[in-house]
């Protein structure tokens, strides 16, 4: 009985070792067949035993892989392009402030040169008042110096804002000194009507200072 018992437990075992390979060759078919898993090399000899061709497992082409390389390819071009407008776009608007930058020098150095022109020009007025102002006063101080009838002939060869600015000085100067001043009795000896348009000139343009 207990040998019987023992061929029975083996018979099971083999079954079940049958069964599990049966299974596992279907399991292999059937991945295979959802490309799971390429077992074509492996079942090929199957299929010719029974008759039937072995399915074969589909590979990318080559001019697939070249098209997306070619793809790639574009793609970075396209990146290229655009970084080159944006490059020449920036470009450009630098031109455009340098531009703008030189045109603004430009007009500061014309600024500066129209400054400087009248700078020097006022200085060129502030130098020749001075020079007239000092003649003046020399030319008031030599009168006052000489006998009144000769200033008074000098007086007279002047035209009429000369000698009004000599006798403006010389009042001024004898105002400075606190002496009397002879502007009044040169122009008594002036001709009358040069005298009177002397004074006329005086009053309706009175000195600045």
């Amino acid at each position: 009985m207990a040998e019987y018992g023992k061929q029975r437990v083996l018979g099971k075992v083999i079954v079940l070792l049958l069964l599990i390979i049966a299974m596992s060759a279907g399991a292999v078919v059937w991945f295979d067949y959802l490309n799971v898993i390429d077992a074509k090399s492996l079942l090929s000899p199957v299929y010719r035993l029974i008759g039937r061709q072995g399915r074969t497992q589909g590979t990318t082409p080559a001019d697939a892989e070249l098209s997306l390389d070619a793809e790639r390819l574009a793609v970075s071009l396209a990146a290229i392009r655009l970084r080159e407008q944006e490059l020449e776009k920036q470009e450009q608007d630098i031109e455009v402030r340098r531009g703008e930058i030189e045109q603004m020098a430009q007009e500061l150095e014309e600024r500066q040169k129209s400054l400087e022109e009248r700078e020097n020009s006022f200085n060129a007025l502030v130098k020749e008042s001075e020079n007239k102002d000092k003649n003046v006063t020399q030319n008031a101080r030599y009168l006052t110096n000489m006998p009144p009838q000769n200033a008074v002939e000098i007086i007279g060869e002047m035209d009429d804002q000369d000698a009004i600015d000599v006798f403006r000085k010389a009042e001024e100067i004898a105002n400075a000194e606190g002496s009397a001043s002879i502007v009044s009795y040169w122009i008594s000896l002036l001709p009358p009507e040069r005298a009177a348009e002397l004074q006329r000139k005086m009053a309706s343009r009175p000195s600045l200072n």
